[in-house]
Formats: C-alpha cells, structure tokens, sequence
C-alpha cells in the first residue's frame, strides 16, 4: 500500500490547499515590503487584514486535512472526502477573500461555516467508525 493508492482524494486538496496558501503568503511579505513593516502590523490595516487571513488559513487548513485523512483512512465515501475537501477549499477561498477586501461582510461567517462543517464531519467519520467497529 502506497500513500497515493491510501489517500487520492486527501492528496489532491494537501496540493492544492498548499498552492492557494503561497499568494496569501507572498501577499503578507510584499505589503511588509511595502510598508517597511518587519515585525507585527506596524500599525497598518491591510498589513494586519493579510496576516489575519493567512494566520486563520493556516490555524484551521492542516487540521482539516489531518481529519481528513484520518477519514479516507477510515474508508470515508469517496464523495464525502470530496464534498468535505470542497467545501474546506471554497471556505478558505471565501473568508480570505472578504476578510482581506472588507474585512466585514457575510463571507466570513459562510467561508468559516463552509471550513466548520468538514472540520466537523471527517473527525464525526472517524469516530462513528471506530466505536462502530469496536464491538
């Protein structure tokens, strides 16, 4: 058994989650560049309103994975590892989006909701099947 014929669908939100996260990154450094601001925000709104999108992407996106991971493990429905790796996908997409644009808005909450509800499921996946299997 090798990690790619274990983890197909999981592998292809790791990549693609990994390339969404390299503009947010590059994004943060050039405002620094631009600001002159090497440490912290500096002060600067949109300094701060970058970081703070980064920084939630990469507090929720590596558990969210994990979790999933553990669920295609587990022998999650190919389609609930999908759902799940879209919606992760789509929420993150949506919430940097709003939070770096406005800062306020609607998005947020439904990029946060759309991040919650895989966040939720793969672990509930997991757990469902180990208790079911235990007996």
């Amino acid at each position: 058994m090798n990690i790619v014929s274990t983890f197909p669908v999981t592998l292809v939100f790791i990549a693609l989650l990994a390339l969404v996260q390299i503009p947010m990154t590059v994004a943060v450094g050039l405002r620094r560049l631009k600001t002159e601001t090497h440490f912290l925000d500096g002060g600067d709104e949109m300094l701060l309103k970058r970081m703070r999108a980064h920084g939630n992407f990469t507090e929720t996106v590596p558990i969210v994975l994990l979790a999933m991971a553990a669920a295609e493990y587990s022998g999650a429905p190919v389609a609930l590892l999908w759902a799940g790796g879209c919606s992760l996908l789509l929420g993150r997409l949506v919430h940097y989006g709003t939070l770096v644009n406005s800062g306020i808005g609607n998005g947020r909450a439904i990029g946060m909701l759309l991040t919650l509800t895989p966040m939720l499921v793969f672990p509930g996946f997991v757990l469902w099947t180990l208790t079911s299997t235990s007996h």
